[in-house]
């Protein structure tokens, strides 16, 4: 999901592309927590959904700590 779906935006390597880069790199400051929403409630105005319809709040946090640790294969 996170390569399909996910990466249609942020690019398959989530390197970034119309939405920006999910590399640990990237997302190093940024919150747990504040990841997870933006994931769950989307980010108005901008191109990234709400996938809360979706996705568990559980499910979020594994994706957001899989991006943190760096999936395999994204570099």
């Amino acid at each position: 999901m996170v390569r399909n779906d996910c990466g249609s935006c942020h690019g398959l390597t989530l390197k970034g592309g119309l939405g920006s880069p999910l590399l640990p790199e990237s997302l190093r400051d940024k919150s747990v927590i504040g990841l997870r929403e933006v994931i769950l409630r989307g980010r108005t105005g901008t191109a990234m959904p709400p996938w809360s319809p979706f996705i568990s709040e559980k499910e979020a946090e594994w994706i957001v700590d899989q991006l943190m640790k760096g999936f395999p294969d994204a570099h």
